[in-house]
């Protein structure tokens, strides 16, 4: 279910905007809807990486391995 919301911009810079949207063949509310998905997902894939990441600091390979064995494909 979507829900509307209000915003206020500056005039100038909602034209500008709309410009830009009709451009990309899209409506400046589609593109809103795009970066307000990308906006709330970043705080997801920074806490998914960071879990990652801290799982992935147990893994030990048990020695070193040589700027040639690293590079090796």
């Amino acid at each position: 279910m979507a829900r509307n919301i209000t915003l206020s911009a500056d005039e100038a810079l909602i034209e500008r905007a709309r410009a830009r949207a009709r451009q990309q063949q899209t409506s400046l509310n589609a593109a809103f809807r795009r970066w307000l998905e990308s906006y709330a997902a970043e705080q997801y894939a920074r806490q998914d990486y960071e879990r990652l990441m801290g799982r992935l600091d147990e893994v030990r390979a048990g020695r070193s391995f040589t700027r040639d064995e690293m590079n090796e494909r």
